[in-house]
């Protein structure tokens, strides 16, 4: 007999209970309404060389009907690395349908870790890139997203202030609103390359008067610079403390880039808690999704 959502539900919970425990520190939960979750995984020396976190996103149909949706962030997983490990871990689902396999998964990339630690492979160079994740930063890299470094600012200053007065305003598209208990929050997406881009689509947006009378404007953004294979990425609160820093998270999770998306909020006078955070994460994936 199929498992029924409760049970599914349930099991989730349990899972996530037992691996909470198990990794203590290292298990870091993103967003509890949205099933999302961070582990950090490192070789089992004192002095850890490799690291990598796993990021997860539980469906409703997980364990019995649905893989977990996973990202792998380590500024030296690419190519034939990346290859491998997401073809063990697809083979451990496939091993062990409708069971709960996020244990496995971890203690399979902690195994290829050790591998590495052991094997002669040098130690990761990771000055190569800026990957979005800062693998020092420990937990406090998914709220507290540290805006962009000191070199990245001076970049965008060097790219706004270039003559790009005439540059094309990309075309913004605006999400369904969400309505909750009075508050009202919009979602807008536009594809920029450029930070001049993302000031003329800011610009823009602000000349609707509605959009300039929102409570908060909450924005990030990602671009990828090809030439250095970084991202150069930002993200604004706007009074609407962290939310800024998770609607970046819920971007480098989905692993989206050259977009700019904008969270309008209009408070109706009742407080939401965490539920804002909920919708103006759902807004946010509903306008990438479309």
């Amino acid at each position: 007999m199929a498992a029924s959502d409760t049970e599914r539900a349930q099991q989730q919970i349990d899972e996530i209970e037992a691996l909470s425990s198990i990794y203590g520190d290292d298990w870091c939960v993103v967003d509890e309404d949205e099933k999302i979750y961070c582990i950090k995984i490192s070789d089992c020396l004192d002095q850890p060389k490799w690291t990598l976190c796993l990021q997860v996103i539980l469906p409703p149909g997980y364990p019995t009907a649905e893989p977990p949706i996973y990202q792998l962030n380590a500024p030296w997983l690419r190519g034939q690395d990346y290859t491998e490990l997401a073809n063990s871990l697809e083979e451990i689902y496939v091993q062990n349908l409708g069971e709960s396999i996020l244990y496995l998964w971890v203690e399979k990339i902690r195994e290829v870790l050790i591998e590495k630690a052991q094997s002669s492979d040098p130690e990761p160079d990771i000055e190569k890139t800026t990957e979005e994740v800062d693998e020092d930063d420990g937990d406090d890299f998914l709220l507290d997203y540290q805006p962009i470094q000191e070199d990245q600012i001076k970049m965008l200053n060097y790219m706004t202030s270039e003559s790009q007065e005439d540059e094309e305003l990309p075309p913004i598209h605006h999400g369904t609103p969400i309505t909750d208990r009075r508050s009202t929050f919009q979602a807008h997406l536009a594809p920029v390359v450029t930070t001049r881009q993302v000031k003329r689509v800011l610009e823009k947006l602000y000349e609707n008067k509605k959009i300039a009378s929102a409570t908060h404007n909450i924005y990030a953004y990602r671009i990828y610079c090809e030439d250095k294979q970084t991202f150069l990425q930002d993200c604004e609160d706007d009074g609407e403390t962290a939310a800024g820093g998770r609607l970046l998270h819920l971007m480098q999770i989905l692993n989206v880039h050259n977009v700019l998306v904008v969270v309008s909020r209009w408070y109706g006078g009742i407080l939401l808690g965490p539920d804002r955070f909920k919708h103006v994460n759902n807004c946010a994936r509903n306008v990438l999704v479309e």
